[in-house]
């Protein structure tokens, strides 16, 4: 019985630990549901989701939400997203439901539908961008008008067993819960209203229940060592390997070999690692007070453009970041006394879309850092990141012990670099 509790205790310890991010530990999907209205047999009301996640986005093909009914309601009519399925709508005799299945699965619409469809911040195929990258695209909502749910707050029950796939698993919904009802303003901005009951679903993402193996990996290079650290074999798991195609093979000269499966399966170039995405980390120059780093991103998947796209790196000298080319950048504090975390993401209209595997499936840029007196070095790995995430999920790093290490007597003569230029220079001017 003892061990039967332990055991207990230890799951329910582990699947909070494996929920909880310690480089966004408040980030989660808050569903609110706003009642605004009562009908004859039920309600509207406006469903708003919010992602408070700094980094980690809904990419294609987009959310979809679903809960299970508390009594027999049906869904009349929705504005701004449908259910997949109507379900048995039969003893409905004259107008019939939009849905009537005790579990409805909710989709976002496409954008472009028609405008008596669309309500305000619907439409965008199921695409919701980070908090931390653009709050403003950080939302999506739907109206859905439900009967026979009881009309007033006495008589409506909430609905249970919250799932969100975004577009894959590992979003876990904990219970509906009632909250304060939410203040509106009317269109004039002159006027408050407020929801006639309001209840909220909040859902966090595991990467261990999203998938078995990681889905990125890093390498490394320096100026100093000609060696580059790999990524590690089979980093993301070898079972697409049968499955993989190489770079110059005909297939991908075949038509629809581009587009997307509707199970996600890849379709990955064949590599040691086997990831969709590989991140480089590049220590480039060395300067008096600076050093420059290259970061490239190669996407190794021909069925997958990332939208939206985000990296995340951990490193010490992050807190001095003095100049980003190529991508936009922006520090994340999770904890206030340590500012060690930020968040690279591609320019608006420029390179925020990672294409697919080929000539076009990668981006990059160059960041200029200032040291830090005090702790900058080049030994034992330190310009190296401590952490990589892409889109959210913690890439595979290369073994410590295989990173390009620092020659011999190297560590001087890397800084004496920009002192022997200078004397070369003037020299020259001198000879001149």
């Amino acid at each position: 019985m003892r061990f039967v509790i332990a055991a207990f205790f230890l799951l329910v310890l582990f699947s909070y630990a494996a929920a909880y991010d310690p480089l966004d530990p408040s980030g989660n999907i808050t569903i609110k549901w706003d009642i605004m209205s009562w009908t004859p047999d039920g309600y509207v009301a406006a469903v708003t989701m919010n992602n408070f996640q700094l980094y980690r986005h809904i990419m294609n093909p987009g959310w979809t939400l679903g809960w299970t009914w508390a009594k027999k309601e049906v869904i009349w009519s929705m504005v701004g997203s449908q259910t997949t399925e109507q379900g048995d709508c039969s003893k409905f005799k004259g107008s019939t439901p939009h849905c009537c299945k005790k579990s409805p699965t909710v989709v976002d619409l496409l954008p472009g539908v028609p405008y008596n469809q669309q309500f305000t911040n619907c439409c965008k195929g199921g695409v919701v961008a980070a908090w931390g990258q653009d709050p403003s695209a950080a939302v999506s909502a739907f109206q859905v008008s439900v009967g026979q749910a009881g009309t007033s707050n006495k008589t409506v029950k909430l609905p249970k067993n919250f799932t969100l796939l975004g577009p894959g698993p590992g979003y876990t919904c904990g219970p509906a819960k009632v909250v304060p009802s939410t203040n509106f303003l009317t269109p004039d901005r002159r006027r408050k209203t407020q929801a006639l009951m309001t209840w909220n679903v909040t859902c966090t993402y595991s990467q261990f229940l999203a998938m078995k193996n990681p889905s990125c990996c890093v390498s490394f290079s320096s100026f100093y060592n000609e060696t580059i650290t790999p990524c590690p074999s089979c980093a993301c798991g070898c079972h697409n390997k049968k499955n993989c195609v190489q770079g110059n093979s005909k297939i991908l000269s075949m038509v629809g070999v581009n587009t997307p499966r509707k199970d996600n399966s890849p379709l990955l170039q064949c590599t040691h690692h086997m990831c969709p995405i590989r991140v480089h980390w590049h220590v480039k120059l060395n300067y008096k007070d600076y050093w420059r780093v290259k970061i490239s991103i190669t996407n190794f998947n021909y069925r997958m453009n990332y939208t939206l796209w985000t990296l995340v790196a951990q490193h010490p000298n992050l807190n001095n970041v003095t100049k980003v080319f190529s991508f936009d950048y922006k520090p994340l504090v999770p904890y206030e006394s340590i500012n060690d975390t930020g968040m690279f993401y591609g320019m608006k209209y420029y390179n925020d879309l990672l294409m697919e595997a080929g000539p076009f499936g990668n981006v990059q840029s160059e960041v200029l850092l200032q040291k830090d007196k005090d702790t900058f070095t080049f030994k034992q790995g330190w310009a190296f990141p401590r952490k990589v995430y892409f889109n959210g999920d913690e890439c595979m790093l290369p073994p410590p012990d295989t990173y390009p290490f620092l020659p011999n007597s190297a560590h001087k003569n890397v800084l004496e670099i920009p002192k022997l230029i200078l004397s070369l220079l003037f020299l020259l001017i001198a000879i001149w």
